[in-house]
């Protein structure tokens, strides 16, 4: 059985970790590579850093950030935010981040994820999915639609299906985050992780709502994910990467 993998998510703005709730009311929490290197010492597996407002600002994402993160971190790391294409893939690559996230972008530009994987490996190009419980319909027979630009732009796309698209044209790992539990910390929302990591044969990263270690357990078990990524647990909450992992193996699960 595959390891599972703790995984540390920072919201960057303006050089800074900021935190909120559905991608609301962010509050400044700390340096991001100060914090990250931290929690590379503490045992987190991965660090995710995404820079929430490059896009929208557009800009590409703080380079000199990465190339700070590259030096100080010991464990992989993912970059996200303000890659616009190719290029801005290779800037970040050659910054020092180990993969690039793309969301919105690989909405409107699926190609992307192909060309990703073509110049740099498809174990670089991670999928970032953000995604709104809708309930069924025939456009989106899973209930769960696509939605891009931090969560404010509905794409009448189904989750599952854009999953399996995303991998066939390259994606080596989906990054899924529920919009309804981001930020919450009542527990991820276990039905659409299910649902993609069934539908897709690369790993799946549960993202959005965790606010104890048991729901962490519940998304490798009932949500069948393949990691688990966590971010006011460990900023504000009071958990250590030491502590969840120690809850974890307590409860028999294969973590890192």
């Amino acid at each position: 059985m595959l390891l599972k993998r703790l995984i540390v998510c920072l919201d960057v703005r303006d050089g800074r970790v900021t935190k909120g709730v559905r991608f609301q009311g962010n509050v400044d929490v700390g340096d991001p590579v100060e914090m990250a290197a931290r929690y590379c010492a503490d045992g987190a597996d991965e660090i995710v850093f995404y820079d929430i407002t490059a896009s929208a600002e557009r800009r590409q994402c703080d380079l000199g950030m990465v190339a700070r993160a590259a030096r100080a971190l010991s464990v992989p790391f993912t970059v996200g935010g303000g890659i616009r294409g190719v290029e801005d893939m290779r800037a970040a690559l050659l910054a020092g981040a180990d993969k690039v996230s793309l969301n919105s972008l690989a909405v409107l530009n699926p190609a992307i994820l192909a060309e990703g994987a073509r110049a740099f490996g498809r174990q670089c190009v991670v999928l970032g999915l953000d995604a709104r419980r809708v309930g069924p319909t025939p456009a989106i027979p899973s209930g769960y639609e696509v939605v891009i630009r931090g969560g404010r732009q509905p794409t009448g796309r189904d989750a599952v299906a854009w999953a399996r698209e995303a991998v066939a044209l390259g994606a080596g790992e989906i990054c899924l985050n529920a919009i309804d539990t981001d930020g919450v910390r009542q527990g991820y929302e276990l039905t659409v992780t299910r649902l993609v990591s069934d539908a897709v044969p690369v790993p799946v990263i549960a993202s959005g709502g965790a606010g104890e270690p048991r729901h962490l357990a519940e998304a490798f078990r009932e949500g069948h994910a393949d990691a688990a990524l966590v971010a006011s647990m460990v900023h504000t909450m009071g958990h250590t990467c030491q502590s969840i992992k120690a809850e974890l193996r307590q409860a028999g699960l294969p973590i890192r």
